[in-house]
Formats: structure tokens, C-alpha cells, sequence
């Protein structure tokens, strides 16, 4: 038993922390207060900047330079004896105190694991490392009890990752592996930031589970710092909404989402997308954009009327795509080459002013394909048509300017747009570029364009001499829709838009693009692993499983009546921000749901069994054999 069970483990009382910049005094934490119960698990919500993560980087001890706790308490209940208390906010952070409770008393994992951890270390000298710090434990030991640790976390090979690189895992295991780090010393409180925004919804799921279980074997306390209410109602049992560095409202999580009090705490709930949302229904995001589309809504200097023979073909249209790449790990020496097949026979197609949402876990080859119709990869077989009312264009075919004009017509939104954006740029630089290079207007006029495209996505005029580190997320995201919209595109691919930006900015994006959508008959390829997210804004959604597209329909259709196995084990990983639609953990990690060889028939993959993709009425089209998917049908 830790210390004195009554009191709370970690108590946070009126704490105040600033930060000392160039600009001037920054107040980011104005007297939060709230407490965690051994063994409890308490959630921290809010927006980006609300200070949620400047108050768990006081609680480590690990605050930036320029930061400073200005007044306040940090209480750490002490193990070493009943009623003995350590205020953590009057201890040197380089201390050796605060060091031997970092990490042996209070762990953290760190919301992008790729970041955090050592590139040039194996993950089992990483974990090794953290325990040999706080305990007393000799090479053998340490390799033992690092080795039960990776199994516990559910590493398929405990042995082999003990001298694997970080890079060579997936982000789920890079996941699991900074988790390992954080409980190899079996702390009494696990910090969570962010731990599962940037993972797919499978192995979000299986994350999550994971954390409950450790907590519930090991006894610890977790504080979950988050912005999606889903995760909140299904791992949370007190929360505590923070709006800049205040606490707007905090409680049990019943009568948080069922009795919310605060305006900041209800509007925060509306901004999420939830499923069953109404055809009419919109999400109603903390701040609106008012914007103005003058030079946008002009038509294109090319706009021509679509030919009668062509007016009822699909703008894109994509047919018996395949593509593989060479796999590194074979080469000369091993006399074996091989390669990876990552797109398989990928076909659909788009209607002029429809939105496709495509979902799958990573690595399944979304973005791959995406790459593929905009010509950045080369495709091994198939083809790829995109039609105007300048006539039908075979993709893979184009060279020289013949590309750079198609290039024109479809444009696209990054994931990451601080990697997508050059730093040495100005963001009028970056938004007007596209203008230069497709010539488009003279001065005046790129100047007027890229006035309305800043209005248009939210970003004040007066900013556009700053370069893209000044810029939030939330802001880059926008400034990469700018971008693509400056050339009038016809066909849009978003790359997971919105996969790492707070809810309410989230939905300022979403209904963006909604409206935009409307306004500009724009046509789009909507890439994510949200499905809330897609159920929104998407007309249609294919479904993406290891390289093949495993189901294709109507969005009320799909979630309605879903019939692959794999379509099934996503909507299931969902966390709903329902309290009375609990994730059932248990049916989630049952089976190897996107292992193609392990799918029941009618619908396995494997060197036997070649499915196709077959039309099972209203356009929904299900990888499966036709005459075994036919007879399950109809029994």
C-alpha cells in the first residue's frame, strides 16, 4: 500500500505559471486547482494553449526555461510514510529529489513517441536506462524485467524488441514501448498527454485497454490530458475542463457530461463529431470564420461548358490500381529480392461536387494512392482518368506541362503542415507561390487572392509576413488550405486535415470545407482514420485494408449496414463521447482484424482466395466471393 490511501496522491492547489518572452509576460496557468486519488484516473481537458500541458510538465518538473511557478502548491502524497506530504512545485527541478521521484514515483508518456524517443538507442537500452536509474537492479536484471515489461505492454516478440530501433516499429509499438519506459519502475502516477491523438482507432482501442489494465494490475493513479471527449468518457472518472489556464468546471464524469454547467464546457461538446448527426446538422465550433470568396467565386479564365457526351462521367476515376515497393530488408546479399505490395486492383470512382472519404489504420496505402493520382508515385499497374470539360485525361500518361496543368486542377492538404510548409517562407510567400508558378495575375491581384484566402480560412491579413513557426497547429493546417485553394483546384485530397488539431479548431476546418465545398463545387478525396470525422463531411466512404479497398457505399448506408469484418472492427474501436455507448474493449481486441489471411470467409485473402470487390445492391460494394457472400446473405 502507497502511503496514506484517504488523502489524495497528487493534489494541485491555485497554481500560477508564467512565461517570460520577448513579446512580454504570458500568464498559461491562473490558480488551477484539482486533485488525484491513488489508484484514480482523472481527465484534463481543453483546447490547445488552456495550459493543460505546462500544468503536467510542472507536476514533472520538467517546465521549459522561459517558464516559472509564480505561486501555488504541488502536493505528492510520499510513499515513505502516512500523512507525510512533498510539494513538488518548491523543489529544484535538476534536483536529486525531484529526479528520484521523475520517473520512479510519476512517469509520463509523451503524446508523439517518435520525438521522444532516442533514435540512436534499442528500445530495450531505453527502457533498461529508466530503471536503472531508480533501481538497483545489474545488466541481467535490468534485461529480465525490461523483457516482462515489453511483454505485459503486449509486444508480439518481448526478445526481439529489446534490440530493436525505434524507427523499425509502428506507432502503436513506439506507443507501447514509451509506455513500458514510463511504468518500468511501477510509478504511482502515470501522466498521459495526448498518448493516443495521432494513432488509429484500432489501435487507439487497444492503447487505451492496455492503460487500464497496467493501471488496474499496478495500482496507479493516471491523469489522461486529452481533447477528445470520447477517450474522456470511456477512461475518465472525475474531469477537470481547463479554457486558458483556468478551470472552467471540473467533476465526476457523470455530471460532466450529463449535467454540464460552464458555456466554455457546453460549447466545447457541440464541436465534436458525433454519429447520427442530422443531414442538416452542423457543428458549432467556439469561434465562427466570417470570410468573403469575391476572387474565388470568379470563374477560371479556362471555365468552358461541359460537354453533353461527358456530363455524366465521374471526375476521377481509378481502375485496377497496383503498386508495390522493393523491400529494403532483401537485397544483393540475401540473393532473395522481394517487394511489398501496397496497393492491390484499387478501384472507384469520384462524382463532379462529391466528397469520398477513405478510412483505414496506417499502412494500409491511402496515402499512397493519393500519391499515386497526383503523379508524386508511379503506379505498377492500372489507370487513373480524370475528366473535365476539357475532355478525359489519363493521369499516369502525362509529362512536362501536360502535368503541371492537371497539377492545377487538383490540389492538396497535408497531415503535418509544419513539415509541409517551407520555414524560410513568409505565409504570403507560401500562399502565393502556387500563382507564380502557373503564372496567374499580376501583382495587385495575387495581393487581393491571398488576402481573401487568409479571411477566408480564419488568419488575420496582418499576419502574413510572419513565417509559419509563429503559427499554432490549428493556424498551419489552415494556411496549407489557403495554399491549395489558390489555384481554383476542382478536385481536393485531404491527407487526415484535422487528425491533430483541437476539436473546436477541428470544426472550424470541417465546416470550412463544408461550405467551401458548396460555394466553390469543389470535389474531394478525404483521407482520415476518423470515422465520426468522415461520417460528417462525407458523401460516400471506402474503406481501406492492406492495400485493397474492402467496402465501398453511402455513408448512411455504411454505418447502418457494415458487412466486411474489418469495417465492422473499426466503427466498433470508436470511442463515442457518450456516456450510454461505452467502447466494449473486449470486442475490440478480439481477433486480428486486419490480418487478410485471419478474415472468416467469404471474405479471406490469401494465396488461395482472390476476392473481388462485388455491387450487393445501392451501390454497396463489398470485397468478398460473390456466390459464399451471396448465401451468407441470404441466410
Amino acid at each position: 500500500m502507497r502511503g496514506d490511501r484517504v488523502s489524495p496522491l497528487l493534489q494541485v492547489r491555485d497554481l500560477k505559471i508564467g512565461f517570460d518572452l520577448p513579446e512580454g509576460h504570458l500568464l498559461a496557468v491562473d490558480g488551477a486547482s484539482f486533485q488525484i486519488g491513488h489508484g484514480a484516473t482523472v481527465a484534463l481537458v481543453g483546447e490547445s494553449g488552456s495550459g493543460k500541458t505546462v500544468v503536467s510538465q510542472a507536476i514533472m518538473g520538467l517546465l521549459p526555461k522561459p517558464a516559472h511557478i509564480l505561486g501555488g502548491q504541488i502536493f505528492l502524497a510520499d510513499p515513505a510514510g502516512p500523512g507525510i506530504r512533498i510539494d513538488i512545485a518548491r523543489l529544484p527541478p535538476g534536483g536529486r529529489e525531484m529526479r528520484q521521484i521523475r520517473g520512479g514515483q510519476i512517469s509520463i508518456i509523451f503524446q508523439e513517441p517518435m520525438t521522444s524517443l532516442s533514435p540512436l538507442h534499442t528500445i530495450g537500452d531505453q527502457i533498461g536506462e529508466a530503471l536503472s536509474l531508480h533501481r538497483d537492479v545489474d545488466g541481467a536484471q535490468a534485461r529480465e524485467l525490461t523483457r516482462d515489461m515489453l511483454r505485459m505492454v503486449g509486444f508480439p516478440d518481448p526478445e526481439k524488441a529489446l534490440t530493436t530501433y525505434p524507427f523499425e516499429l509502428s506507432g502503436g509499438l513506439r506507443q507501447r514501448a514509451m509506455i513500458s519506459m514510463a511504468l518500468i519502475c511501477r510509478p504511482a502516477l502515470l501522466v498521459a498527454d495526448e498518448p493516443t491523438t495521432a494513432l488509429d482507432v484500432t489501435i487507439q482501442a487497444q492503447i487505451l485497454k492496455l492503460i487500464k489494465d497496467l493501471q488496474s494490475e499496478l495500482g496507479m493513479a493516471v491523469l489522461m490530458i486529452t481533447h477528445d471527449l470520447g477517450v474522456v468518457a470511456n477512461m475518465a472518472e472525475e474531469v477537470v475542463v481547463m479554457y486558458r489556464g483556468r478551470v472552467m468546471e471540473s467533476g465526476s464524469v457523470e455530471d460532466i457530461f450529463r449535467n454540464p454547467e460552464h458555456p466554455y464546457l457546453k460549447a466545447l461538446m457541440t464541436a465534436v463529431p458525433r454519429f447520427n448527426m442530422g443531414t442538416e446538422e452542423r457543428l458549432v465550433p467556439l469561434r465562427d470564420i466570417e470570410y468573403e470568396t469575391g476572387h474565388l467565386l470568379a470563374p477560371r479564365a479556362d471555365a468552358a461548358a461541359m460537354p453533353e457526351a461527358l456530363k455524366d462521367k465521374p471526375i476521377l476515376e481509378v481502375s485496377g490500381l497496383s503498386k508495390s515497393f522493393a523491400d529494403r530488408r532483401s537485397g544483393w546479399l540475401s540473393g532473395k529480392p522481394s517487394s511489398v505490395l501496397v496497393l492491390d486492383d484499387v478501384s472507384f470512382a469520384i462524382r463532379p461536387g462529391e466528397c469520398l472519404g477513405l478510412v483505414g489504420e496506417s499502412g494500409c496505402g491511402k496515402t499512397t494512392l493519393s500519391k499515386v493520382v497526383m503523379r508524386a508515385l508511379s503506379a505498377d499497374a492500372g489507370s487513373v482518368t480524370y475528366t473535365d470539360e476539357e475532355g478525359e485525361t489519363d493521369v499516369l500518361a502525362l509529362n512536362g506541362d501536360d502535368l503541371t496543368e492537371f497539377r492545377q486542377k487538383v490540389q492538396f492538404v497535408f497531415q503535418d503542415p509544419f513539415s509541409s510548409l517551407n520555414p524560410r517562407m513568409t505565409v504570403f510567400d507560401l500562399i502565393s507561390e502556387p500563382l507564380l508558378i502557373h503564372n496567374i495575375g499580376d501583382d495587385a491581384w495575387r495581393r487581393e487572392m491571398v488576402s481573401e484566402l487568409m479571411r477566408l480560412v480564419g488568419l488575420d491579413i496582418r499576419h502574413l509576413r510572419r513565417y509559419p513557426h509563429s503559427f499554432s497547429g490549428g493556424q498551419r493546417q489552415r494556411i496549407g488550405i489557403a495554399r491549395a485553394l489558390a489555384l481554383k483546384p476542382k478536385l481536393l485530397i485531404c491527407d487526415e486535415p484535422v487528425s491533430a488539431l483541437d476539436v473546436s479548431i477541428q470544426a472550424q476546418v470541417l465546416n470550412l470545407l463544408k461550405d467551401l465545398k458548396q460555394e466553390l463545387n469543389l470535389t474531394y478525396m478525404f483521407i482520415t482514420h476518423n470515422l465520426a470525422v468522415v461520417d460528417y463531411i462525407a458523401d460516400r466512404i471506402a474503406v481501406m485494408c492492406a492495400g485493397r479497398l474492402v467496402e465501398l457505399a453511402t455513408r448512411d448506408e455504411l454505418f447502418a449496414n457494415p458487412v466486411h469484418p474489418y469495417t465492422k472492427a473499426l466503427l466498433a474501436a470508436v470511442p463515442d463521447p457518450d456516456l450510454d455507448n461505452p467502447l466494449d474493449f473486449n470486442a475490440v481486441m478480439g481477433g486480428r482484424r486486419s490480418v487478410p489471411s485471419e478474415w472468416p470467409a467469404p471474405f479471406t485473402v490469401d494465396d488461395e482466395h482472390h476476392p473481388h470487390l462485388i455491387d450487393i445492391g445501392d451501390e454497396h460494394m463489398v470485397r468478398a466471393d460473390e456466390r459464399a457472400l451471396s448465401l451468407k446473405l441470404a441466410s
